[in-house]
């Protein structure tokens, strides 16, 4: 599946809130995950700004643990960010990475973050706050299909296509002196 993906960095995360509330958006992820990034050791996925990962889900709303398996891979970072992302729901994560190391992956790094997902329409709208060693500040991604329902979900919320960005955390961070690595391209 390609997904259109934006962020919005620095948000003021109550203000948010409350706009998505007013507009009636549903709360579909209240979650704190572990996500483990896996690449070959030479790193061609990242290089490519892609990567195999394994999601564990701590699902808030629901009280379950869930794992995904998951492969990204950049097609565009033009206007947007324009992924294929082939994701599954696994039983057993640690099979999943048992499945990773198998095929000559390796473990690049991991990241815990908590998350937030809101639905307008068609689209996410998600609420990013990683551990601040990682990443000090919070910030929204837009996941659509829609480049129309982009638009309008950055104008509700009370930004311009100018306040997005199409650029991997890792290049953010690496701008802003934050990098915790800079041979890490993809997310």
């Amino acid at each position: 599946m390609q997904e259109l993906e934006t962020r919005i960095l620095d948000i003021n995360v109550d203000n948010i809130r409350n706009i998505l509330k007013n507009l009636e958006c549903e709360n579909v992820k209240s979650e704190n995950q572990i996500n483990k990034l896996f690449d070959f050791p030479d790193r061609r996925m990242l290089d490519k700004k892609g990567y195999a990962r394994i999601r564990t889900v701590n699902d808030r709303l629901n009280n379950k643990t869930v794992y995904y398996m998951t492969t990204k891979k950049m097609l565009s970072q033009e206007k947007f960010k324009v992924m294929e992302e082939n994701e599954t729901a696994v039983e057993n994560g640690e099979v999943a990475e048992k499945i990773f190391y198998s095929l000559g992956l390796v473990l690049v790094e991991t990241i815990k973050k908590y998350r937030e997902s809101y639905k307008y329409k068609n689209s996410l709208i998600e609420i990013d706050i990683n551990d601040p060693l990682f990443c000090p500040f919070p910030y929204l991604e837009i996941e659509t299909t829609s480049e129309e329902e982009l638009n309008e979900i950055v104008s509700l919320l009370g930004y311009t296509i100018n306040d997005t960005s199409s650029k991997t955390i890792y290049e953010i961070l690496k701008e802003r002196g934050l990098s915790p690595s800079s041979d890490k391209k993809g997310v």
